[in-house]
């Protein structure tokens, strides 16, 4: 490839992140889940001619391209930024639901996909156990910034996010096996069906002893050296490097990735990690994820827009029918035997199981002579477009109905005292500066300022009630106090150092102990969450 050809790509990839960054920053402003505000006008720019654009959409849309960029170059750190900062006592906490849904549902969404395929879609044998596959990951970007955004329990997001991680590494498996294997494990009968089996066992095994491998070799890495920068690299390096050697022997990359990131998260940031260093790993990687999702559902809306769906409305209705019933069948079915979810946490978890990116690379990877291929295309591409946009946009009201993020009884006293003093408050202040203005005697208004202050004294004493009757709002009233009151330390030292006061040596330290200390903060609260 010579320079030219660089040059160009490079300024398509920054273009396009320009677009990405601006459609993310305007959905985020107006509180709206930027998955799929990126979808839809990713879509929109593809049906659209824009001159401009064409040769931007032309690169993006070629499918060696959209897959690279999807499953090599961004899979690993999506998965990667997301096993990180799931502590493994969340994962403890919550395995059955996790277990149940991430292998129990999977399977039973990849069989009832498959065989419906099979018999009410017309698909060969393996191309409906790939759309089977292709259907079974689920991608909860949308919904997690949704439930972000009305105040969903954490549980409920520890859940959808860790069956995400574990279904997602068993999908690509299944597809493999779908996509290369299926119809000479099915010549060779009885035998065949061990081999699947064990071929099944295999990569997964694999993937799990690559991943815990490296994972903990770069944990125990840390150990010796405390520079974040440094540690950052580790990372890069570990989540790239056990996806791409467990490809090469065959194992699954994805199933590496998230353990080998777990390990490196909880084990590795306890051994070796300083918060300081926690702290900018974690940062480092939501920037990095923030980035790749907003590049992957943009490409995603403008691949869209290539396929052809001419006189094939009945097939499309049908599947995103077969996937809706089979993503129920595996809600419902694998959760039978937990009690602690009430039937409403499962609605969410059935009507939140969105599919993404994931899918679309996949289908896309499927060899060019595969029989069904452009089938398998419209039938993916379709029913990912309907789970983001129609599924992705009524799920908050579906919170909303179900009352799942229905505020505490606390919550609500809180904000009604404080309604009253911010209204006394400035009712004070304005009171205050009117005597001036108007030349108010001071008789007149130290009467009505009087009473005032007599409310908010009363509005103060209903406020100490409410923190004893509710120990936990005042903790995080204090919590949100002391992150202030740090934020303002760091800006302190910040000025002293500007104004030549103090050295940046003493500066650096003054300023790691703050973070620490927020470090320290924010992992407390987590913990409870």
């Amino acid at each position: 490839m010579d320079e030219l050809d660089l040059h160009r790509i490079f300024e398509t990839a920054l273009f396009l992140i320009m677009i990405a960054a601006g459609i993310t920053a305007i959905a985020k402003k107006v509180k709206q889940p930027y998955p799929i505000a990126l979808v839809i006008i990713g879509t929109i720019i593809g049906l659209m001619n824009i001159p401009i654009l064409e040769p931007l959409k032309n690169f993006i849309t070629e499918g060696e391209i959209f897959n690279f960029v999807i499953i090599t170059l961004f899979l690993p750190a999506l998965l990667g930024e997301a096993s990180l900062k799931l502590p493994f006592s969340h994962l403890k906490d919550n395995k059955e639901p996790i277990l149940a849904l991430a292998f129990g549902g999977t399977l039973l969404s990849f069989l009832f996909v498959g065989f419906s395929g099979y018999y009410f879609l017309d698909l060969s044998l393996p191309a409906a156990f790939v759309f089977g596959a292709l259907m079974s990951a689920t991608d909860p970007v949308s919904v997690l910034s949704i439930f972000k955004s009305v105040g969903v329990k954490k549980r409920l997001a520890v859940v959808i996010e860790g069956e995400s991680l574990f279904n997602d590494g068993l999908a690509v498996v299944l597809y493999k096996i779908s996509a290369f294997s299926l119809v000479s494990y099915l010549d060779a009968g009885w035998s065949g069906l061990g081999m699947g089996l064990w071929d099944f066992i295999r990569v997964i095994s694999l993937g799990l002893m690559v991943g815990g491998a490296m994972g903990y070799g770069f944990s125990k890495l840390t150990k010796y050296f405390d520079d974040y920068p440094l540690e950052i690299i580790f990372s890069i390096l570990l989540f790239y490097g056990s996806f791409l050697i467990a490809e090469s022997i065959h194992a699954s990359g994805v199933i590496a990735v998230v353990v080998g990131a777990l390990i490196f998260g909880n084990y590795g940031a306890r051994i070796g990690m300083s918060p300081t260093t926690k702290l900018n790993i974690n940062n480092f990687w939501e920037v990095t994820a923030l980035l790749a999702n907003s590049l992957v559902f943009l490409m995603v809306g403008l691949e869209i827009t290539r396929i052809n769906i001419n006189d094939k409305w009945w097939l499309i209705v049908s599947a995103i029918v077969i996937v809706l019933i089979a993503r129920s069948a595996a809600v419902y079915v694998s959760m039978l035997a937990i009690n602690s979810f009430s039937m409403k946490w499962k609605h969410i978890l059935n009507w939140g199981g969105l599919k993404g990116s994931l899918s679309i690379a996949l289908v896309l990877s499927l060899p060019r002579d595969f029989q069904g291929r452009e089938d398998l295309l419209i039938l993916a591409f379709s029913v990912v477009l309907f789970s983001l946009v129609v599924q992705g946009l009524s799920i908050k009201p579906l919170i909303s109905l179900l009352g799942i993020n229905k505020k505490e009884e606390s919550h609500s006293e809180y904000e009604q005292i404080l309604a009253k003093l911010y209204r006394y408050e400035n009712a004070i202040k304005g009171m205050r500066d009117a005597k001036g203005k108007f030349y108010i005697t001071k008789t007149v208004s130290d009467e009505l300022v009087n009473k005032y202050q007599l409310k908010m004294e009363i509005a103060i004493a209903e406020m100490d009630e409410l923190y004893l009757k509710y120990p936990e709002l005042k903790k995080k009233q204090m919590e949100t106090l002391r992150k202030f009151a740090y934020y303002a330390e760091h800006e302190a030292i910040d000025k002293l150092t500007k104004d030549e006061i103090i050295s940046s040596e003493i500066a650096d330290a003054e300023r790691k102990d703050i973070t620490e200390e927020l470090v320290k903060l924010t992992e407390g609260h987590e913990g409870e969450s």
